[in-house]
């Protein structure tokens, strides 16, 4: 795997952890709110900070999409 796979797995497992979600819904809010688009587009910004930076930039942006996330209900 190259270093933003990598990086992209180390978001995904962060975020399940942070929101104590399964990895199937995980991935179902990944794909629904293209976040993996989102972190290969900051992809060099956002791999310098810390975990909690990352959830927390992770889930503005799931917020900000203008649709209710079910993790944050």
């Amino acid at each position: 795997m190259d270093e933003k796979t990598n990086f992209i797995v180390y978001c995904i497992e962060e975020y399940k952890n942070s929101m104590k979600l399964s990895g199937k819904a995980a991935i179902a809010l990944f794909n629904q709110y293209r976040v993996i688009d989102y972190i290969r587009s900051y992809y060099e910004a956002l791999h310098t900070t810390g975990r909690q930076y990352i959830v927390d930039d992770i889930n503005l942006y799931i917020n900000g999409s203008g649709v209710n996330s079910p993790a944050h209900r």
